[in-house]
């Protein structure tokens, strides 16, 4: 892993941007790599967390004069932050591994179902990055005066670009940088939530009466069956709350040894943090009878009235460091996007629904290709949508309710399965199923309520992500078909040639160390290697020696800890001083959008290679037979 200096403008550039390339063999690397409890907190939890700034502004505003019944609806967010919360527990318990919502769905139901679970999570990882750093620049320029508000769709793409050259540094570095955001906003939204219960401790047994009475006067006003409706619509309408408490079943990876210990620390970190502030953000609402702004967010009219009376200077001061950290928090809370939306990626490129190099690891190892993904995706929404915080929190809430309604689907189901096995299977069966019920139910509501508002815009989107990953893993199947054949054949006229050696009793090849070496990379004993020897053997008559040398590919699947790595190790050979080649297999009238699916392996091989100063050959095979 260790390259000469750049010494081009690009190579400067990235080693100033990027860094400089890691060394697997350090045996300290996933030390450098991983993340504890605390750290993975402010990594992932900054999705859940940042979702306090607008989540109950939602359900707030729905109510309308009856806002009193907010604090039901607190009390009904914190009930199902518990209870979701407690089920992705059980999932990290059962994929220590990670994957999350699509790991579960493929597992547990089928293929199939688990694409889609997992198109669904990149989506919702895709609007998580344009959502929160849109809503982040709107807190932002509540500080600012309206004529300034031309500017915030610059700053919103501008702010997607930083996060993509801070991810593509390491996830570690990018946490780093951003903790002290993290800790501002913790700190100062604390202090915001026990200070107003403290100044207002005798009015509260007040605000309790009110929500009684405001709700016996709705009731009259509007029905029973109106009052649920607006309560259960209050309610869904706060969906977006909940996104990110399943980052931790995708990303146990990243997570320090023990993993299991690791990720279930942070889910109670994020738990207890996300349920804490958003009860505590709804009731203070009630405290200060807050009435919705047009141009400010909620957050910035309740600290108007929380600081009156501070004096100019103290009331301003905390004000924009509140709201300041609020919009930073948002810009972190992309995070969870960066992090989860890749690693969904390549669990599902490594099953042939992606394509295999968003499996391929950076030299900083990250998965570079889901970075760049996730973040241009994000942009174009962004663009698209023009940064309007109103229009993305429509199609943000949709698509994590499909996950989360999959992946507790297949729960209830392995429960049930393991019945007669598992002594406390009743409990876990209670939990995910509740977590079923639920889940479900908050699905229908956002999309009945949403679907004519633009909700329809993300089915259509996941639904046009779910036929290309099909077309996509119909290609890799057709491949893989083209390969068994070749390689059938291959086996063949080598058991043939083989058979033909033993009955004349051919003597056994002899090292010529004056001879010239073809060293043949393989990936193991396949027909495109043996193919490959036998057109250098053909075409290249002065080599007498062949060695074939596996090559180790470090890639998301394989770089989980070093006893991976030392396996791999254990699988592969050096040899210097010789001239490689390596056999690139030609699909028959592939499109250029077919060829892009193939990891370009032979192609880094050589630029490798090339760094050392050995020659590699790419020998073209053909497929001769029709599928």
């Amino acid at each position: 892993m260790n390259l000469p200096r750049p010494k081009s403008y690009r190579g400067i550039l990235k080693m100033f941007f990027i860094g400089k390339a890691r060394d697997i063999y350090d045996e300290k690397i996933f030390h450098k790599v991983t993340l504890i409890a605390f750290f993975a907190w402010i990594g992932l939890g900054s999705d859940g967390l940042s979702s306090s700034c607008y989540g109950p502004e939602e359900s707030f505003r729905v109510l309308g004069h009856h806002y009193h019944l907010s604090i039901f609806i607190a009390l009904g967010i914190a009930v199902t932050i518990f209870l979701i919360g407690s089920s992705y527990s059980q999932i990290i318990k059962l994929f220590p591994s990670g994957g999350g919502g699509y790991k579960v769905a493929t597992k547990l139901l089928s293929a199939k179902v688990g694409m889609v679970s997992g198109c669904a999570l990149i989506v919702d990882y895709i609007l998580t990055i344009a959502m929160s750093v849109s809503s982040g620049t709107d807190a932002l320029f509540s500080l600012f005066p309206p004529e300034y508000q031309y500017f915030k769709l610059f700053i919103a793409i501008g702010g997607v670009c930083m996060l993509i050259v801070m991810n593509l540094r390491g996830v570690k570095e990018s946490v780093f940088s951003l903790m002290p955001i993290f800790i501002l906003f913790v700190l100062t939204h604390a202090f915001l939530i026990i200070f107003s219960i403290i100044l207002h401790y005798r009015e509260i047994p007040g605000v309790c009466i009110q929500s009684v009475n405001d709700f016996r006067q709705a009731r009259q006003s509007l029905g029973l069956f109106g009052i649920l409706a607006l309560m259960m619509r209050s309610y869904s309408m706060g969906a977006g709350t909940y996104t990110g408490l399943e980052a931790v079943s995708n990303s146990v990876p990243v997570l320090k040894d023990p993993k299991v210990k690791t990720g279930l620390l942070t889910m109670r970190y994020m738990i207890f943090s996300l349920a804490i502030t958003c009860m505590g953000l709804m009731f203070t609402y009630s405290l200060f009878d807050v009435i919705p702004s047009n141009v400010k967010t909620l957050n910035a009219v309740l600290l108007d009235s929380f600081t009156l009376g501070w004096g100019e200077g103290w009331a301003i001061s905390f004000s924009w460091i509140t709201l300041f950290a609020e919009a930073a928090l948002l810009f972190i809370a992309a995070q969870t996007g960066f992090i989860d939306g890749p690693r969904v990626i390549s669990s599902m490129a490594q099953d042939n629904w992606f394509p295999r190099r968003f499996t391929v690891l950076s030299d900083r190892l990250v998965t570079q290709n889901g970075v760049l993904f996730m973040g241009l995706m994000a942009v174009v929404i962004v663009m698209l949508t023009k940064g309007s915080v109103r229009m993305l929190v429509v199609l943000y809430s949709i698509n994590v309710f499909i996950t989360f309604s999959l992946s507790q689907a297949g729960m209830v189901r392995h429960w049930w399965q393991e019945r007669r096995t598992d002594r406390i299977w009743l409990r876990h069966l209670f939990i995910n199923g509740l977590g079923f019920f639920i889940t479900v139910f908050i699905l229908v509501s956002v999309v009945a309520v949403k679907f004519t508002e633009g909700g329809w815009v993300t089915i259509v989107i996941t639904s046009s992500l779910i036929g290309l990953v099909s077309y996509i893993k119909n290609h890799y199947t057709y491949s893989e078909k083209l390969i068994c054949r070749m390689n059938h054949r291959m086996f063949r006229k080598v058991d043939a040639l083989y058979a033909c050696a033993v009955k004349e009793e051919m003597p056994t090849p002899v090292y010529d160390e004056k001879g010239r070496t073809a060293v043949i990379c393989v990936s193991g004993y396949n027909g495109l290697g043996i193919q490959t020897f036998f057109k250098v053997k053909d075409q290249f008559r002065e080599y007498t020696n062949f060695i074939f040398l596996e090559v180790g590919i470090v890639d998301s699947g394989n770089f989980k800890g070093n006893s991976e790595l030392e396996n791999l190790r254990n699988q592969i050979s050096k040899y210097p001083h010789s001239i490689f080649f390596v056999g690139q297999f030609i699909i028959p009238k592939a499109t250029a959008f077919q060829r892009l699916l193939h990891n370009q392996t032979q192609l880094t091989i050589q630029n490798r290679l090339s760094h050392k100063g050995f020659i590699l050959v790419m020998v073209p095979i053909r497929s001769h037979s029709n599928v």
